[in-house]
Parts: structure tokens; C-alpha cells; sequence
């Protein structure tokens, strides 16, 4: 979930007037009641959520949204509150333009004062992840490889873990990494499970693309391996690295951590225990980045 807050005025970036009247327009009664305390709205609640600050669109002027924190919420009187913020510099300005764009996307539908062009004052609760929306399709534009191609609208299935790895000399690998799977309520994927495609690369990138967790297996040096890492790595995926050997981790990203394994019955089952504990532990944090 996430706060919307437009406002008729640029924001000053770290204090501002809102109206109280104006909270909870164009949100929906379900999630108006999970932020509202003795019939008053829980302003401590919304304040874990993130918050985009918008602007009421003017075709004169450049605009910029910008996403960040409200760290405070005080009643000034009458109809009158303050507000405490902070832009988080870490998410670049977004356009206006790129705003509209997104408004279905962000749950802003057409109003009775025009289409969803950001008319009105208005704080509004949605119930969508702002993160991955803004991650998965802001500049959709940029996703045009010349090799293969992308869906603009990337479509990730929460379910689905895929595997980066050789082939020959790998059973016992891909073995552990299915009963990973599947004791963290997940499918497993790999390359030549799948025929979608003409071109077997198209069926690698669609199986990556549409994975919650990518598995790379570095053993060997393997050139296809370190491809379809980088694509992964590319298009945001959370990728995690498995190694027979330390030094087959490329220098680029040596950097980053890394599960190593011994190719025995052994390592496999130690291989099993710390894969599936990380991967536990990135579901959680997804599910929690959609709450």
C-alpha cells in the first residue's frame, strides 16, 4: 500500500499544509477502516506507508512527483494539518507526463472533473506496492534488447523459481534445487522445461522475466550462465549466486554473497539447507514490501 497525496501547490519538501477533509478521498472503504481508529483516521498507521507527492497537473509548467516519508502529522486547527516529510533520494523526480501514464496502474481512475489527470487536493490510500510498480514499469521504453525481446508490462509470478545453470554433471544440483523449491511452496523452472519460443534465448529471458527468484550456478565458468545472470541482473531480479568454486564468481560481482557447494551427496543436502533459508527469506520480504 501507499499514501497519494496531490496537492494544488509544488511541495516544499520537507513541511507543508494539508487539509484533514481531503484524506481518504478516492480510497476505498475497506482500506478506510483498516486506517481508522475510534471512528478518527490512524495517522500512525499511514505513516509506515510510503508516499508519493504529486502535483494538481498544470500543461504550463514542468512538473515532478516525488516518492518519500511522512515522519509527522500534527492538527493545526480548524480543518488545517501539518505535515512532516522527506523525499527519498534514492528514487529519482518522475514527470508528470510518466505520472499520468502510470495512473491506472496506480489506481487513479477518471473523476468527474476529467480523466485521471491529478485535478484535485486529495489523500488517497492504494492498495498497490509503489516499489515494484515503479521498478516493473516506469520507462517501459527502455525494455527493447535487440537480441530478444520483453514484454513492456512485465508480469512476475510470485511462485516461480528458476535456475542458471550447466546441464551435464548437474542432476544432483537441480535435484536440490526443486526440493528447495518445493519446500517453500514454489515451482521450479530451468531452461529445457520449457518450449515457448522459436528461439530457445526467448525462452530463457521469458523464464527469467516472469520469476520472483533467479538461481545462478557459476560452477564451471559457464558463458551461457553468466548471460542470462546479467539479464537477470538487468530486468531486477533478486538473484541468488550458488559456486562448486570461489574463483568461478566473476570479478564484477565477487563483491556479492554467495552460496558455495560441495558436488556430493553431502553438499548437496548443506547446499539444500542454506539455499532454501535464503529463499525463504526473500519471499518474506516480498510479501512484506506488498503489505
Amino acid at each position: 500500500m501507499f499514501n497519494l497525496l496531490v496537492k494544488s501547490a509544488p511541495w516544499s519538501a520537507n513541511r507543508d499544509i494539508f487539509w484533514a477533509s481531503r484524506v481518504f478521498e478516492y480510497t476505498e472503504a475497506p482500506i478506510q477502516q483498516l486506517f481508522t481508529s475510534n471512528e478518527s483516521v490512524d495517522f500512525d498507521k499511514l505513516l509506515r506507508l510510503p508516499t508519493l507527492f504529486a502535483e494538481e497537473t498544470d500543461r504550463t509548467e514542468l512538473q515532478m512527483a516525488r516518492v518519500g516519508r511522512i515522519v509527522e502529522v500534527r492538527k493545526i486547527g480548524g480543518d488545517e494539518i501539518s505535515l512532516e516529510y522527506f523525499f527519498d533520494p534514492a528514487i529519482p523526480p518522475i514527470p508528470q507526463a510518466e505520472l499520468i501514464r502510470l495512473a491506472p496502474s496506480l489506481g487513479v481512475q477518471a473523476t468527474r472533473y476529467g480523466p485521471p489527470s491529478f485535478s484535485r487536493t486529495h489523500w488517497a490510500v492504494k492498495d498497490i506496492d509503489l516499489f515494484h510498480l515503479l521498478l516493473t514499469q516506469r520507462n517501459q521504453q527502455t525494455r527493447t534488447p535487440s537480441v530478444f525481446s520483453l514484454e513492456q508490462s512485465q508480469t512476475i509470478e510470485n511462485d516461480l523459481l528458476s535456475a542458471m545453470m550447466p546441464f551435464a554433471g548437474f542432476d544432483g544440483t537441480w535435484s536440490t534445487i526443486q526440493r528447495v523449491a518445493v519446500a517453500n511452496g514454489m515451482r521450479s523452472g530451468r531452461a529445457d522445461n520449457f518450449w515457448e519460443h522459436h528461439a530457445i534465448i526467448q525462452d530463457i529471458v521469458s523464464l527469467i522475466d516472469r520469476s520472483a527468484i533467479v538461481i545462478c550456478d557459476c560452477s564451471s565458468r559457464n558463458a551461457n550462465v553468466f548471460y542470462e545472470m546479467g539479464i537477470a541482473h538487468s530486468v531486477g531480479k533478486e538473484v541468488i549466486l550458488i559456486t562448486q568454486n570461489s574463483a568461478d564468481i566473476p570479478f564484477d560481482i565477487a563483491h556479492h554473497r554467495y552460496i558455495r557447494y560441495l558436488n556430493n551427496g553431502e553438499g548437496h543436502l548443506q547446499l539444500e539447507r542454506e539455499l532454501s533459508a535464503r529463499v525463504a527469506t526473500l519471499k518474506a520480504q516480498r510479501a512484506n514490501s506488498r503489505t
